[in-house]
């Protein structure tokens, strides 16, 4: 049907696209001294499953009509984004060196002008799952097959707009709709559980009428495992609720709310790396 199917990379292979994703996300913002390493680290797992096991794509046709969409809701973990387009041959590898420069397409935050493999600006957070909820109703009603993705930060999830999507999703019986969560208990002010705690989240979106699953949104089994099952919802739109650590894969980072926007320098980029090279993840 698809001319261009899903990669299904191996749960190995995709550690190891994960792991040089995280080396590219550090890199990148040590270089530009600007950006959120913590975020990105917590959601590439993620993004790297989606675009390397589960997303039909061309990376050589950003407006291939019967691709599946993402939409990265948490516009500050980009960087996530771009490592993983660059991987995956979308956007050249140099590129990734522009991150936050004037004219650069790699911005801050992601830009659908200026970089067509990006579905919707975002940023302003607390937008995504409506726009992807837009796609996907649009979707259905020309009748494709196509799927979209919609990455949320836990943090973002306390705004008002996205509770409204909550309600009309599943109205619609938005089943190509899969919202994930990046539940890494991180936003700027502080913890998610003190800043105004979401939980229980799980209880909340099923009561929503979401076909909700929880995992641990670190290990590709379970990730791989709820996509799939996603894929077999006929009537509900998805919710992954995904357990994560924020600064995922360097110790110095990790569950560190200080490097929520926190670019690192020449001795943390070196530090960082050396454990990266050693196969944390």
């Amino acid at each position: 049907m698809s001319n261009f199917p899903p990669l299904k990379l191996s749960v190995d292979e995709l550690k190891a696209v994960s792991l040089e994703c995280r080396r590219d996300i550090l890199t990148m913002l040590e270089k530009a001294q600007s950006g959120h390493p913590g975020g990105s680290l917590s959601a590439i797992d993620l993004v790297t499953a989606l675009f390397f096991h589960e997303m039909r794509m061309d990376p050589k046709n950003s407006q291939w009509e019967d691709r599946d969409r993402f939409v990265l809701s948490k516009g500050h973990g980009v960087p996530a984004l771009y490592a993983v387009l660059a991987k995956r041959g979308a956007i050249p590898h140099a590129d990734l060196a522009t991150l936050r420069r004037i004219n650069s397409r790699l911005q801050g935050h992601p830009d659908r002008v200026l970089l067509p493999f990006v579905e919707a600006s975002t940023g302003s957070l607390g937008q995504g799952l409506s726009i992807a909820q837009g796609i996907a109703l649009a979707l259905k009603l020309q009748k494709k097959s196509s799927r979209v993705f919609c990455l949320m930060g836990d943090g973002e999830t306390q705004e008002g707009q996205v509770w409204e999507t909550a309600m009309s999703a599943p109205k619609f019986r938005l089943n190509n709709l899969v919202a994930i969560l990046d539940n890494n208990n991180g936003q700027i002010d502080g913890h998610v559980t003190e800043v105004m705690d979401l939980e229980p989240i799980a209880e909340k979106w099923r009561a929503f009428n979401w076909a909700v699953q929880e995992i641990n949104g670190h290990s590709f089994p379970e990730i791989i495992a709820a996509l799939e099952k996603s894929r077999t919802e006929k009537e509900k739109p998805t919710l992954i609720l995904a357990r994560t650590v924020k600064g995922k894969g360097v110790s110095f980072m990790e569950n560190q709310i200080g490097w929520h926007g926190v670019a690192p320098n020449a001795e943390e980029l070196k530090k960082a790396l050396q454990e990266l090279q050693g196969g944390k993840s």
